[in-house]
């Protein structure tokens, strides 16, 4: 399995983008066999999933699922990540 990275910039207000973290946070737990974890930027709309998957194919199939982008809170950018340096994820 290849690391994958959703790097996300929210594009609604956030009331609205709250509204879904529940259901995101949800679905992240459901993607456990993908060693899947999420988080955001402090200083700025947006955030971060990284997860393991076989394919690009399914990362994508992985991030268009995500309440996040079901519901059109944020743009997203999709990245294969090749870890070269520090201890294995």
């Amino acid at each position: 399995m290849s690391w994958y990275i959703k790097i996300e910039r929210g594009i609604v207000d956030k009331t609205t983008f709250d509204r879904y973290v529940p259901a995101h946070l949800a679905y992240v737990k459901t993607l456990e066999n993908h060693q899947a974890k999420t988080g955001y930027w402090r200083e700025s709309a947006g955030g971060m999933l990284i997860f393991e998957a076989q394919s690009y194919e399914e990362a994508q199939d992985i991030v268009e699922q995500d309440p996040l982008i079901l519901n059109h809170c944020v743009e997203y950018e999709l990245h294969e990540w090749v870890q070269v340096g520090g201890p294995p994820l």
